[in-house]
């Protein structure tokens, strides 16, 4: 890969990606210790055959994250937090996490069609939008998480936000592979305008059933990647995207 992909905003979203799911798994599994100062941002662009400017964006993202702490004149160092991980050792698979998104946001669709104002069905008719002007799988990842985000929030019930934020991370490893994979993002892509629909005309139980809808096609359409830990899956189909670009 070369270093200057300064031109190419596709490559470099991928990148970026790629560098920062590196770098958090490395800090996840204690391969980079808490306190542990990270190597220059020279240093990590000519590891990863990456821009400065791509390491800068990895960087803010896991700083962002709470995973480093970038010190003005000293560096980034892993923070004590950034090596915890909310499933301990265990690697959650596509499976469990659609098991576990189906009741948290059929619920979740519900409420926002009974309850969104004007203001949050703006939010959420915004965010739909970015998801179909996304110019490249990360940033269509990114903004599918915000879409799923914006209902949670029109829910108007703070624990089933605080409890979709918690699975923030494994759903963007979901969202990344399935806004790539045509087999998926097509009849995806639909679901979110029945869903804003939905609430637009306050018709909670077909709000429910397109969410339903929407989440269970990952269990006829990802095949063998439904038992495949979601780290794995989502580096594993970067590394794929990154190859193609």
């Amino acid at each position: 890969m070369s270093s200057d992909d300064s031109f190419r905003p596709a490559v470099r979203g991928l990148l970026t990606e790629r560098i920062a799911r590196q770098l958090e798994n490395d800090i996840r599994e204690g391969t980079l210790a808490a306190d542990t100062k990270l190597p220059s941002e020279r240093e990590l662009a000519q590891r990863f055959g990456a821009s400065r400017n791509v390491v800068r964006e990895v960087l803010r993202r896991l700083e962002a994250q709470d995973l480093i702490d970038v010190q003005p004149g000293r560096g980034s160092f892993v923070t004590a937090r950034g090596t915890r991980s909310p499933f301990g050792t265990e690697r959650p698979t596509v499976r469990q996490l659609i098991e576990a998104r189906i009741p948290i946001e059929v619920e979740i669709a519900g409420l926002a069609a009974q309850r969104a104002g004007a203001a949050e069905i703006a939010v959420i008719t915004q965010a739909h939008q970015r998801v179909l002007d996304a110019p490249d799988a990360a940033a269509k990842a990114r903004a599918d998480l915000t879409f799923h985000e914006a209902l949670a929030a029109a829910s108007g019930n703070p624990v089933l936000r605080v409890m979709l934020s918690s699975i923030g991370g494994p759903m963007f490893e979901m969202m990344l592979r399935s806004n790539s994979d045509p087999a998926i993002a097509e009849p995806g892509v639909p679901h979110h305008a029945e869903i804003l629909d939905a609430i637009i005309h306050h018709d909670a139980p077909k709000a429910r059933s397109h969410m339903h809808e929407h989440l269970a096609l990952g269990l006829r359409t990802y095949g063998a990647d439904l038992d495949v830990s979601l780290d794995v899956m989502a580096t594993r189909h970067l590394d794929q995207l990154l190859k193609q670009v």
